[in-house]
């Protein structure tokens, strides 16, 4: 008899805070500087150093827990989580096991079918993050680099609540977007800033109790995370289909190869020794810090969302895509609150903008143009000092350098030319060179002018306006 089953997935979803220093000690966080080069004794695990907590982190902590209707612990304590590892340079890591500093929150997200369903939220805590290893396999040797040793992160725990990887999927966009509000974390997932360990068991639909989980770890991609799951979930039916035993055990994901295979037998938290840790004091959360950070919490995506349909004559589809990014929306209402209609606005965000990132391959937290340059373009455009296609080019450079569109048209000579003589003359000389698409015209051939007007926008270097050639082409034949 066939049985059907259910898929039980809980997340542990690790965040690198956006802070400019580490979690304990004065290091830059900033990405990509050379190995070894922002580290100190108190990060690379010096004896006799001794770390001392960075107010941002606990304040980044808490807005998340309150922005995912979380309880705030006003009373904890850090831990110090016992195990030996080379990118652990202490051989224990600072994290927080018995008092985390949230607890008890969740998350709506839509379903398939159009429902909304809550994720719980068990709990959120601080921590540090590990260096980071890099194997070399033409020297055969493994290198580390202590650069991100003691980054701060919050890890959110979440209940054993999604069915699917479409609702994990969900929640981690949900998730996303509500500390990229914010200004938490980037959560830019390539450069690891945002990055998931999966919890999954299978059971047979309508069992109560859950079956042996395995933890996939540090997954850093939606692509990979989808597979993973799927993968894990075919794995684990084949093995109780087969009569055999799900192992709890932690295993890596080869996305390249899509398949897992196993790390190590899942360890508990007394394989840890966790204590508390005795060179830092607890974190007491006064009525006054809770009201502060309260205070500071942005519009959220759905309230932006509902104002931007009431504020704005813009369609549903573009105010859900321009809010998906918040750096999207922060330029979308800067340019605007400058004088620019919202529906031009967004053209070029939807239309140039999307176009170019997904074209070389960039996020919306690269973006560079200012909303001061894509408003005086979309002026220039409006008041016919350039036409279309150049204001795309124009664009194209502004997209690249934030260069100020004014100065660059009239440096490169960009100018529509709205001279009638000496455009008269160009649209003459296209129609005696190009007798064929004359006469294919007279005959009723409508699209033949479409040839011409490019013919004559051509000799006029595109610095004619296109509806200014169209409508002398048209008298002139």
């Amino acid at each position: 008899m066939y049985k059907e089953y259910e898929t039980v997935i809980g997340l542990e979803v690790h965040v690198e805070l956006a802070t400019r220093t580490k979690i304990f000690c004065g290091c830059s966080t900033a990405f990509g500087a050379e190995p070894n080069t922002q580290t100190c004794p108190v990060c690379t695990g010096m004896p006799g150093s001794l770390p001392v907590l960075n107010r941002q982190v606990l304040e980044y902590a808490i807005a998340v827990g309150l922005a995912t209707n979380c309880d705030i612990t006003r009373y904890s304590k850090f831990d110090r989580k016992n195990y030996f590892y080379p990118d652990n340079p202490q051989n224990y890591q600072i994290s927080q096991l018995y008092l985390p500093i949230c607890r008890n929150g969740g998350v709506e997200i839509e379903t398939a079918g159009g429902g909304v369903k809550t994720v719980g939220i068990h709990e959120i805590h601080m921590e540090e993050d590990a260096g980071k290893l890099i194997h070399d396999e033409w020297e055969d040797c493994s290198l580390v680099d202590y650069n991100r040793s003691g980054v701060p992160l919050i890890e959110i725990v979440s209940e054993p609540d999604m069915r699917s990887a479409e609702e994990v999927i969900a929640y981690l966009e949900k998730l996303r977007l509500v500390i990229q509000y914010l200004g938490a974390s980037d959560c830019k997932l390539q450069e690891g800033s945002m990055r998931a360990d999966v919890n999954l068991s299978v059971r047979e639909m309508g069992t109560k109790a859950f079956g042996t989980r395995t933890e996939m770890k540090n997954l850093n991609s939606f692509k990979a995370i989808t597979r993973a799951i799927e993968g894990e979930r075919e794995r684990q039916i084949e093995l109780i289909e087969a009569g055999e035993s799900v192992v709890q055990e932690t295993r890596r994901w080869d996305d390249a190869r899509g398949e897992s295979y196993a790390m190590r037998s899942k360890e508990d938290a007394q394989d840890y020794r966790y204590f508390p840790d005795p060179d830092l004091t607890p974190v007491s959360v006064s009525d006054k810090m809770l009201d502060e950070i309260r205070a500071r919490q942005p519009e959220f995506r759905t309230e932006k969302m509902k104002r931007y349909k009431e504020e704005f004559d813009i369609p549903a589809y573009d105010i859900e895509i321009i809010t998906g990014e918040k750096p999207l929306a922060d330029i979308f209402e800067a340019t605007v609150a400058l004088g620019s209609q919202p529906k031009k606005v967004s053209n070029w965000l939807m239309g140039e903008t999307l176009r170019l990132m997904k074209e070389r391959e960039k996020d919306a937290s690269d973006l560079c143009f200012s909303p001061e340059n894509l408003a005086k373009l979309i002026a220039l455009t409006d008041a016919k000092v350039i036409n279309s296609s150049v204001a795309k080019e124009v664009f194209e450079v502004m997209f690249e350098k934030d260069i100020d569109p004014e100065k660059y048209v009239e440096e490169k000579g960009l100018k529509t030319v709205n001279d009638e003589g000496a455009l008269k003359k160009t649209v003459e000389d296209v129609i005696a060179a190009n007798p064929q698409s004359v006469e294919d015209y007279r005959n009723g051939k409508e699209k033949a002018i479409g040839f011409l007007v490019g013919q004559t926008m051509k000799a006029m270097k595109g610095k004619a306006d296109p509806g200014a050639v169209n409508r002398m082409l048209k008298e002139l034949l």
